[in-house]
């Protein structure tokens, strides 16, 4: 990830394309950042690092999109607050979109998407 030649977006994609979730420091500041930034939302510094993250956090927020099965059914929609301290929006993967709850324990885990490497989670302690 040291390659300054690519921008932020495509570092991180590549962390994910490799295997790793990360998220970015401020050198300033200190405070966690994520979705990557050129510079840091809560002091203005450009003194971002890249940092493996824990990969855990709590549902903050969920809603369930409705599909037509034919289009891969029902898909939940969620706010997952990381223990790092940043708020993403991603999916529960491992469980039903009506069992996904609000504070709900939560573990990151890089999946394929159309060829793509995503990030979602999976309940903590469920079953898929």
């Amino acid at each position: 990830m040291s390659n300054k030649a690519q921008g932020v977006q495509a570092q991180y994609q590549q962390a994910l394309d490799e295997g790793r979730f990360v998220i970015q420091r401020c050198g300033g500041c200190g405070q966690a950042v994520h979705f990557p930034r050129e510079v840091c939302p809560h002091c203005g510094s450009d003194e971002l690092s890249f940092q493996a993250a824990m990969g855990t956090g709590t549902v903050y927020a969920v809603t369930t999109v409705r599909r037509k099965a034919e289009a891969g059914g029902d898909l939940n929609v969620s706010l997952i607050d990381l223990d790092e301290g940043p708020r993403l929006m991603s999916r529960v993967a491992n469980l039903p979109p009506d069992q996904v709850r609000i504070g709900l324990r939560v573990c990151a885990r890089i999946a394929k998407d159309q060829d793509q490497s995503v990030l979602v989670f999976d309940a903590v302690g469920a079953q898929p």
